[in-house]
């Protein structure tokens, strides 16, 4: 299933004995485009602590409550190596977590959730990213709410800004970059794959996508107000003659 990502956040987190919390933000890889973490605020019950809790946890969120059921207790999760904040996260800190909870570790195995058609899809960092050899976190761990707002970049200038995401909760993949074009396109919103980006220069908040202006401006039109399903996909693919992950 398709969902916004922005609608997710804020969702309760039920552990099998009770609430834990509330979505704060979602950590996802840059290089696969899926969600390592969720990023979860305990609120009063564990002193304002904020926990990472991997999606092989995560059960099949219910849409009517606005809850995700993860496959944890609350004593689990209290005992969890704790985080200072969202980022960076330090593959340390990550082995950590894999050993408390018995999950198994992404990088050491092809990413959880990932369709094969995701596998090969990359998001090129800056070369001043690629130059840093000292980050004391993994590096290729992106905050969904820090990149929302970055400038999106055609082939042939500036056109607008990424307004959220969409997520596609089976394998927790990010599916689609939803770009505002208001200042450029008053009212109108579009998609834009993942495997649509050429680079990404996260020093400068800039997504450089592999498409002209001219394209963007013919798009088919997104509305957020409507579900997104296959029909709308394909139309989407088809106009931009691009080969579909399904």
């Amino acid at each position: 299933m398709l969902r916004s990502m922005n609608e997710i956040i804020g969702y309760k987190i039920e552990a099998s004995d009770g609430e834990l919390g509330r979505a704060k933000d979602f950590l996802f890889d840059d290089h696969s485009w899926i969600v390592r973490y969720l990023v979860v605020d305990t609120g009063g019950w564990l002193q304002d602590r904020q926990v990472l809790i991997s999606p092989q946890a995560m059960r099949e969120p219910d849409w009517t409550r606005g809850a995700i059921p993860v496959a944890l207790t609350k004593q689990q999760v209290e005992n969890s190596p704790p985080i200072e904040s969202d980022l960076p996260v330090s593959r340390q800190h990550e082995q950590r977590l894999a050993e408390h909870y018995s999950w198994q570790p992404y990088w050491q195995y092809e990413p959880f959730g990932a369709p094969i058609s995701m596998l090969g899809v990359l998001s090129e960092v800056s070369e001043k990213d690629s130059g840093k050899k000292d980050t004391p976190g993994n590096p290729h761990l992106r905050s969904v709410k820090k990149v929302t707002g970055y400038r999106i970049h055609a082939s042939d200038g500036e056109i607008s800004h990424v307004a959220e995401f969409i997520v596609q909760t089976e394998g927790w993949v990010i599916r689609y970059l939803v770009v505002d074009t208001h200042n450029w396109l008053p009212g109108k919103k579009i998609l834009v794959s993942p495997a649509w980006v050429k680079q990404v220069s996260w020093d400068e908040r800039r997504v450089h996508v592999d498409l002209s202006r001219q394209e963007i401006r013919g798009s088919v039109e997104f509305d957020p107000s409507a579900p997104i399903n296959r029909e709308y996909e394909a139309r989407l693919y088809d106009y931009y003659g691009r080969p579909k992950y399904w």
